[in-house]
């Protein structure tokens, strides 16, 4: 009987059988991942860096135009001075150029190449503590939750700064450039419309750039962990 036993333990069914690990929530894998990105602040404030430049850019040339439209719709003789001044053609019908368009483009290209090097870094770096976790009984769905939360915190946040230093650069520009017009004339709504649309790309890049390292990291085996050399 013990033999029996002995060898339907070491039966891949039997094994099985084994009750699965209660799956873990959300919020631990959040937790896990903030005080991962907290651990690793400088890296992760390079990473946001180059988020924030690329948001920044867009945020900044989108609220430029928006203004520069409506100043130009004000037909404000003065104004219309100072707008030929800086070389803007008040008889175009305005928007935003061909080429200005490709460089936004690319921007938003290096923001999401920026994510998804940064943390596929992490993961080579972070090999010992995968599988460490994978050893101590951590499921695939859950490293995969870490990595994605970690990755678009960090897309996340950067975004946010870089709409917030964008906006202001643009205002700071326009009264710097046409003075108290640039508040008399401001479009609000078209000013919050570029903002928004700045957030959203942002994040929707940041949780694009998320899904490859945190595939790449569930997919390390616990024997990983016991290659690495310190």
């Amino acid at each position: 009987m013990a033999s029996m036993k002995s060898m339907e333990s070491m039966n891949p069914e039997a094994t099985n059988r084994i009750p699965s690990q209660v799956p873990i929530p959300w919020r631990v894998a959040f937790s896990l991942a903030w005080s991962s990105l907290r651990r690793r602040f400088l890296r992760s404030l390079i990473t946001m860096f180059g988020v924030i430049l690329a948001i920044a850019f867009l945020t900044y040339m989108q609220v430029t135009d928006a203004i520069l439209l409506a100043l130009i719709a004000a037909r404000d003789d003065a104004l219309n001075v100072l707008l030929q001044k800086a070389g803007i053609d008040i008889f175009a019908g305005g928007g935003t150029s061909p080429m200005m368009l490709l460089l936004l483009g690319l921007s938003l290209l290096t923001c999401l190449v920026g994510i998804v090097n940064s943390m596929m870094m992490a993961v080579t770096e972070r090999i010992k503590e995968i599988g460490t976790l994978k050893c101590l009984g951590a499921e695939d769905s859950f490293i995969v939750k870490t990595y994605f939360i970690e990755s678009s915190l960090q897309g996340i946040l950067g975004t946010m700064l870089g709409a917030a230093a964008g906006l202001l650069v643009a205002l700071t520009v326009m009264l710097v450039s046409y003075r108290n017009y640039a508040l008399v004339y401001l479009p609000v709504p078209a000013v919050l419309r570029c903002v928004l649309t700045a957030l959203v790309l942002g994040s929707l890049i940041a949780v694009v750039a998320s899904i490859a390292p945190a595939y790449w990291a569930a997919r390390k085996q616990p024997v990983d962990a016991m290659r690495v050399e310190e």
